[in-house]
């Protein structure tokens, strides 16, 4: 775990510009508002190269303590249980899994979304992160949205 990411809150008025223009091109992809990363990145006056090197590092922050539903992004390997490792993960922690989605494989792997009530949660949100990225065949574990 010593080279698990670490998080710290900033408040927006700290972080260089640069990374408010990132999160501003990410929202902008999110929403629509902008068709392609070069629209985004034309549109918040930052170049392609600045946007791929922070996207994802930078994200808004959402109180935790306000909404216990936590969304989970994970990319996996087409590989038989892995899915379900993941679910016991959540289930052995204390995790209530409210929905799962997931795209259809392509290339040798999908997108999995699991939404999850993460109230009686037994361990920071970091090491179930790590317990994720432990999994044989996941290849990105994220928080998308919480």
């Amino acid at each position: 775990m010593a080279n698990s990411p670490k998080y710290y809150i900033v408040e927006a008025s700290a972080l260089p510009e640069v990374f408010i223009k990132v999160a501003e091109a990410k929202r902008l992809l999110s929403t629509g508002k902008a068709a392609t990363v070069n629209d985004a990145t034309q549109m918040t006056g930052i170049s392609r190269s600045a946007f791929y090197k922070y996207r994802d590092a930078i994200m808004p922050f959402q109180d935790m303590r306000s909404s216990r539903i936590i969304t989970f992004q994970i990319l996996l390997h087409d590989e038989p249980g892995s899915l379900n490792k993941l679910l016991t993960i959540l289930a052995d922690h204390q995790a209530n899994i409210m929905t799962i989605n997931s795209t259809v494989p392509s290339n040798g792997s999908g997108v999995v979304t699991i939404a999850a009530e993460t109230a009686n949660l037994e361990v920071p949100l970091e090491d179930l992160l790590e317990a994720f990225r432990q999994v044989p065949g996941v290849i990105k574990a994220d928080i998308l949205a919480g």
